[in-house]
């Protein structure tokens, strides 16, 4: 069989948590769960191709002129909730041009959307599969009953299918071992494209060590989820591969909570010390799961830069949100972190039940005190399966998320019934103050500019705030032409050249 993977690329949404200049310089991140399905697919004995459309800069007609040559049996893509009108459009196109073609071809669906709107998701006739759960056993399962020309497909484990216009459910009773899942097939992508706004080194990419998280803050769909890491000397082999068949030189770790536990990282550390690994690293963590000495081994094994989940900067809303944590325990372990030479970057949230002008002052001004390399003022959002998710459809009567998939319902500010004295315009207004008001202080801006390590970096991070303070608007609203910052667009359009060139 033959499969190919797109990553398309999206429009910006009126209801993303992200303010729409955020979410452009955000980072060009590498496409891992496609490539981690690449690598499964190859290893069950199938030929695969990932296009990278998003970071490529290349349009429909482009990519499903490569598929032409292709001829691929399936096309897979990974369609998150917030993004699924933009990933169906894609699929849409590319199966009718490929049909028109003469190459029928199944299309399948992956991600965490899939698991929690698995019967939206397939409404849509041009959609066949959809994988509910990790596609470990999934997609192996689905690719080699296809070979097989089978109609039947109620014994691949996790898999939504249709039988007879009707939309099957399979279940997935197969426990999943992260650990046992090959390493991502990352020489189907453009490496050396791939940048986040902290960057300092080339290549760059993301790596995920871990699933799930104990905790169980109310904003996070990932809370309570079983924590299900890979061991130290499988992760640091990864890493090794990274630097050396990719030139890697910065990883950014994508897990929810990196450092849960301390026997796990101190071990990570020391293997990434022994096999003498030339690479940068970030984590994110919370500021209840470190200590100086974990810190130090970090430090010391490459880790140059941690984001914490700090959320906000009044007590009384850390307790609603269920943070678990203290205004006094975030001080000091900041304070850890810088001593062991550390950046620092704070998650903060705007629009948190309760918040008021004054609250949100109150989060700037703790941010300040802080004195953080970086911060990021995110709009809360109610996300699907989150407790502030079911406050939304209790009190709007219906599922946004599920009227978004389905096609029922229109990009939108969602409603926050848990505001009282704010309205959404203002949560808008406030985050953009936010961010301005912290960067911008002269002492800050003088600090980062002599920071900076390359004019690249000097002008991804001069561009950013030049275009929150005059271009960044006061509320929300879409962006139809929209495109993620690329760290260098002349290699960005050197490179599609040479795609389009050699492929059509």
């Amino acid at each position: 069989m033959k499969v190919a993977l797109v990553f398309n690329p999206f429009s910006y949404k009126v209801h993303e948590e992200n303010l729409r200049i955020v979410q452009r310089y955000f980072g060009l991140f590498p496409p891992l769960s496609l490539a981690w399905v690449a690598a499964m697919i190859r290893k069950a004995g199938h030929d695969v191709t990932i296009i990278d459309a998003r970071t490529l800069r290349l349009t429909m007609p482009e990519v499903a002129g490569r598929l032409k040559k292709y001829r691929p049996d399936v096309i897979g893509a990974m369609a998150t909730t917030y993004m699924f009108p933009d990933t169906l459009a894609w699929i849409s196109y590319l199966r009718r041009e490929l049909e028109a073609a003469g190459c029928p071809v199944k299309t399948l669906l992956g991600g965490y959307n899939m698991r929690v709107y698995p019967r939206e998701s397939l409404s849509h006739h041009e959609i066949d599969f959809g994988c509910l759960e990790h596609a470990y056993y999934t997609v192996p399962a689905l690719l080699g009953a296809l070979e097989r020309g089978a109609n039947n497909f109620e014994s691949v484990p996790g898999l939504a299918w249709k039988r007879a216009g009707e939309i099957v459910i399979n279940p997935h009773p197969q426990v999943v071992s992260f650990d046992d899942f090959p390493n991502p097939a990352r020489d189907l992508l453009p490496n050396e494209l791939y940048a986040e706004f902290p960057t300092r080194r080339k290549n760059f990419t993301v790596m995920v060590t871990s699933l799930g998280c104990p905790y169980r803050c109310n904003f996070c769909e990932a809370g309570g989820e079983a924590y299900n890491a890979r061991s130290p000397r499988t992760v640091v082999g990864e890493m090794k591969e990274c630097v050396e068949k990719y030139g890697i030189r910065e990883i950014d770790f994508f897990d929810y909570e990196f450092t849960a536990s301390k026997k796990r990282v101190t071990e990570l550390c020391s293997l990434i010390r022994e096999n003498g690994l030339d690479v940068d690293w970030a984590c994110r963590s919370r500021v209840d799961t470190v200590d100086s000495e974990m810190l130090g081994a970090m430090q010391a094994a490459g880790c140059r830069r941690v984001y914490w989940g700090i959320e906000h900067g009044s007590q009384a809303v850390l307790n609603r949100l269920n943070k678990g944590i203290t205004r006094e325990q975030i001080v000091e372990t900041i304070r850890m972190s810088r001593r062991a030479g550390m950046q620092n970057l704070g998650f903060f949230l705007v629009g948190v039940p309760g918040e008021t002008r004054e609250t949100v002052k109150e989060t700037l001004s703790f941010a300040r005190e802080l004195d953080l390399d970086y911060v990021q003022f995110s709009k809360l959002l109610a996300k699907p399966l989150t407790p502030l998710w079911k406050d939304m459809v209790k009190s709007a009567g219906r599922d946004y998320w599920a009227g978004w998939v389905s096609g029922a319902e229109k990009d939108r500010e969602l409603p926050r019934p848990w505001l009282t004295s704010l309205k959404n315009g203002e949560v808008d207004r406030l985050a953009r103050w936010a961010y301005v008001s912290y960067y911008s202080r002269p002492g800050f801006l003088l600090r980062h500019t002599f920071q900076c390590s390359s004019v690249a970096e000097f002008l991804r991070k001069f561009f950013a705030y030049i275009e929150m303070v005059f271009f960044q608007e006061k509320v929300a609203r879409p962006a139809r032409r929209f495109a993620a910052y690329s760290e260098n667009i002349f290699k960005v359009l050197a490179r599609r050249f040479a795609w389009v060139r050699n492929n059509g």
